[in-house]
Order: C-alpha cells, then structure tokens, then sequence
C-alpha cells in the first residue's frame, strides 16, 4: 500500500479532513510536532530519507508509519488523491453494514443492520400466508416500543412463540421497511430476537 492510500483510510478511519492531516504531517516534519483536530502528530526521526511520524489520540496511539520525504514536498496533496481509492471506498462500506444501535424514532425506511432493544406491547393473532418460495408460513404483527416511540414488528414462525406480551427484546441483524404505507421492522433470515428481561407470568 502507498503512503498516499494507507494515510487515505486513516484520514476516513478517524474522520480527518485530508487537507489539515497533511498539513500537520508538513508543520511535524519542521516543529517535530503538530495537532490535527483531536489527534497528535509527532517525528520520531528519520532514516533512509523517510521520517517516522506518531499519531496520538489523547494517550492512545493511533499508528506509527514511515513516509518518503519527498511524498511531503508534494505541492498537491497526495492523501487527497487517494481519498476515493477502492481501500478507502471499502472502508466506508464496511462501516455502513455495521450493525448499528438505535431508538425507535431513529428509524426511517431503508436502513438496515439495525439493533434494538424494546418492549412487547402486543402480538397479534397468526395469519397463515402463501409465501414466494411456495411455501406456508405463519405470520404476525407485534407492537414494540421504547421511550421513543412504538412500531410494528413483524415476526415470522417460531419468532411468533419465542416471545410475549411484556417481554424486553433485543433485535439484531433488523431492516426497515414499508408495508401499505405504514413502517415496519423486519427481522429476515439472518436477524435474531431474544428475551432480555421477561414479564412474569401465572
């Protein structure tokens, strides 16, 4: 990996703009240090016509790397060049499929990898259904809410007995969706629900 992509993916990594990381790589090479926004740059020597820079979070290190010197003498700046390579796309994509924890009021349409912890309010009555694959399924709307709101979920099968009224679920792996209109939550093949705390039951 190039100098230029490998400071491209820490600049998407960490959230830093290209323009001010590369900045702060020039003003260390001269002061020996330098910040970019809640990161520290520092020299650690050279060798070979490279310099060695750190980069600190607060106490944490960030990474440790070697970069030409003349990659510094650059009049455009390189890391912006890389900024839209494939490595730096990629990076950005895995942290999109990431499953994310959210409220209730949070969802929109779309999103997916979503977690969730809410309570049971409701499960409705199974309907049998004739699904796509050719295949039977039961199918029922439950009612779940947190202190943000409440929305449908939709479960499928042994979802529908895996849990009751008052129960409070986690669910993982869930997209939303829309269905006549009306938001919903769907779990799908690779999603879970599961019991955290159960109401008490006779």
């Amino acid at each position: 990996m190039s100098p230029g992509e490998y400071l491209a993916v820490l600049s998407a990594k960490y959230q830093i703009d290209p323009d001010n990381l590369f900045s702060a790589l020039v003003l260390a090479k001269e002061k020996q240090k330098s910040t970019c926004g809640k990161v520290s740059v520092e020299t650690r020597g050279s060798s070979g016509g490279r310099t060695i820079f750190l980069l600190m979070n607060d106490t944490k290190v960030v990474a440790q790397f070697s970069i030409p010197e003349e990659f510094l003498l650059e009049k455009r700046n390189p890391i912006r060049d890389y900024a839209k390579a494939d490595m730096t796309r990629r990076y950005h994509d895995l942290e999109s499929r990431r499953t994310r924890s959210f409220h209730i009021i949070d969802l929109r349409s779309g999103m997916k990898k979503i977690e969730l912890k809410a309570k049971v309010l409701e499960i409705a009555k199974p309907v049998l259904v004739f699904t796509r694959f050719g295949t039977y399924a039961s199918v029922a709307n439950a009612v779940i809410g947190d202190e943000t709101g409440t929305i449908k979920l939709c479960l499928w099968n042994e979802q529908i007995e895996s849990i009751s009224v008052g129960d409070t679920v986690w669910i993982k792996n869930a997209n939303m969706s829309s269905f006549k209109g009306e938001k919903q939550l769907r779990i799908g093949k690779k999603g879970t629900v599961s019991i955290q705390d159960s109401h008490l039951r006779a």
